[in-house]
C-alpha cells in the first residue's frame, strides 16, 4: 500500500492482494483446487486443531477466496470476513452461529422478500423464531425482545422501498439489551454506508450484486465488526464454551475480536457446506476493484431517473431517498451523503395490472430477479419476488400491487429515461 491510511478506492483495488510469490501474476490468480499439501504430519495437525492458520479443503478457505475476504472486511472496516455460496447462505450461517432451537431474532419487515420466506419459513426448520418490528418505529425492536432473543436483524438500505434505516437507534438498543445488531449491506455497499461506524456488530452483503457488479457470478460475506463481547451473557455457547470438535478450544477466548468470523468458518461453513467457489471468488474481486466509480454513476443515474418519474403524469408516487421532499431524505443525507443509490420504487397509476404493462414495455431494462448489475433492471415484486407473502405482507415490505422497482445501471442517463418514457407512453 502508498499510504499507511489508504482511501476507499484504493482498498477497492489492493486490500488483501499481493503479487503471486511463485508466479509474480499481479492480478490475484484462481486457485482451482480442492485441496492443499501438508508440510508434514505436525503441520496438517496444526491446522485442524486451529493451532495454525492455512489451507486444508476448498470448503473451509481458499487462497482466492481469502483476498476477497479480506478486502471486504477492509472496506467495511471490520476485522475478519468469511465469503460464501451467497446471500442466503451468509445469513443462515450467521443464525446458526448464535442461534439454539427455541431462541428467536427480531428482524426489520421492510427486508428484500426473499429474506422474509427465509426467517418466516425456513428458519422454523431449525426452531428460531422471527418477530417483525418496524424501521420507522425503533422502538418497535426493543418491544419484540425478550429472554430468548439472540439478534437483531435489519438492511441498512431497504430492498425494494430504497429508504434508508437509523441505524444508530436501533444499535442503541440492541447495546442496551445485550445482543449484536446484524446489518445486510448489499443495497448501499461499503461506498455509501458502512454499518459498523454507527453501532452494528455483523454485516452481510450478497456479493451477487454490487460489490461483484456485474450479474456474472453468486456469493454472500459475513463480515466480523470485533465488537460484540460473545461471551458477557452466556447465550452465545458456540463461541464461549469449549468446542468438543476442537479438543475444548473456546474459540472467543482464543479469537478474540475476530471469534465470530471464525465460528461461522469452522463450525458453521466447514459442515454445512456452502462455500463460494474460487472462480466466483475471482470475478466478484474483480468487480470490487471499480465498485466506487460504479456506486457514484448508480446514484446519479438513479436520481435521475426518479427526478423525472416523480413529474410524469402516470406515475402515482416515487420513493426515492435522494429526492429533496423525500420523507427519508433526512436519513439518507446523515448515513448516506454521496448518494441515495441505485434501486429505488414508484407506484404506476392502474395499479397491479399497470405495473405489469410498464415491466413488459420496456426495452433497454432487463426484466429479472436481481439488483446491483451495470444493466439498469426492473420488476414488479408483487408478481415475483414477494409473490409468495400475503397482500398484507407485500405492503409491509414497500411492494404494494401497484410498486415497480428499478435498479438503475450505469447506461447514459438519457437512455434510461427515454426507455421509461416510450413504456408509459403505452400504457
Amino acid at each position: 500500500m502508498p499510504t499507511i491510511n489508504p482511501g476507499f478506492s484504493t482498498l477497492a483495488v489492493h486490500a488483501g492482494a499481493q503479487p503471486d510469490p511463485t508466479t509474480g501474476a499481479r492480478a490475484t490468480p484462481i486457485y482451482q483446487t480442492t485441496s492443499f499439501v501438508f508440510n508434514d504430519a505436525d503441520h496438517a495437525a496444526a491446522l485442524f486443531g486451529l493451532q495454525q492458520f492455512g489451507n486444508i479443503y476448498t470448503r473451509i478457505m481458499n487462497p482466492t477466496q481469502a483476498v476477497l475476504e479480506e478486502r471486504v472486511a477492509a472496506l467495511e472496516g471490520g476485522t475478519a470476513a468469511l465469503a460464501v455460496a451467497s446471500g442466503h447462505a451468509a445469513q443462515m450461517l450467521t443464525f446458526h452461529t448464535i442461534m439454539r432451537p427455541g431462541d428467536n431474532f427480531v428482524a426489520a419487515r421492510q427486508l428484500y422478500g426473499g429474506s422474509i420466506n427465509q426467517f418466516g419459513n425456513a428458519f422454523k426448520s431449525f426452531d428460531w423464531q422471527v418477530r417483525w418490528a418496524d424501521t420507522s418505529d425503533p422502538v418497535s425492536f426493543e418491544s419484540q425482545i425478550d429472554g430468548r432473543t439472540r439478534a437483531i436483524f435489519i438492511e441498512s438500505l431497504a430492498n425494494p422501498g430504497g429508504t434508508f434505516v437509523d441505524i444508530a437507534a436501533i444499535a442503541e438498543i440492541a447495546q442496551r439489551r445485550g445482543i449484536p445488531l446484524i446489518v445486510d449491506n448489499t443495497m448501499a455497499s461499503p461506498y455509501l454506508v458502512r454499518p459498523l461506524e454507527h453501532g452494528a456488530d455483523i454485516v452481510i452483503h450478497s456479493l451477487t450484486k454490487f460489490l461483484g457488479g456485474h450479474g456474472n457470478s453468486m456469493g454472500g460475506v459475513i463480515v466480523d465488526g470485533g465488537t460484540f463481547d460473545w461471551s458477557k451473557s452466556g447465550n452465545y455457547p458456540m463461541l464461549s464454551e469449549p468446542r468438543p470438535e476442537y479438543a475444548g478450544v473456546v474459540l472467543h477466548q482464543t479469537f478474540g475480536n475476530f471469534a465470530f468470523a471464525i465460528a461461522a468458518r469452522v463450525l458453521g461453513l466447514r459442515d454445512l457446506g456452502p462455500a463460494i467457489s474460487p472462480f466466483n471468488a475471482f470475478m466478484i474481486l474483480t468487480g470490487i476493484e471499480t465498485l466506487p466509480l460504479r456506486m457514484q454513476r448508480h446514484c446519479d443515474n438513479a436520481l435521475a431517473a426518479a427526478g423525472w418519474l416523480k413529474k410524469h403524469p402516470k406515475i402515482g408516487w416515487v420513493s426515492y431517498a435522494g429526492l429533496d421532499d423525500d420523507p427519508n431524505h433526512a436519513l439518507q443525507q446523515r448515513y448516506s451523503p454521496k448518494g441515495a443509490g441505485a434501486v429505488f420504487t414508484f407506484g404506476v397509476k392502474g395499479g397491479y395490472e399497470a405495473g405489469k404493462a410498464l415491466v413488459e414495455g420496456l426495452q433497454l431494462f432487463s426484466h429479472l430477479a436481481n439488483i446491483g448489475d451495470t444493466r439498469s433492471l426492473v420488476i414488479h415484486p408483487a408478481s415475483t419476488t414477494h409473490r409468495q407473502l400475503t397482500k398484507e405482507q407485500q405492503i409491509a415490505a414497500g411492494a404494494g400491487p401497484d410498486v415497480v422497482r428499478l435498479s438503475i445501471g450505469i447506461e447514459d442517463p438519457a437512455d434510461i429515461i427515454a426507455d421509461l418514457d416510450q413504456a408509459l407512453s403505452k400504457i
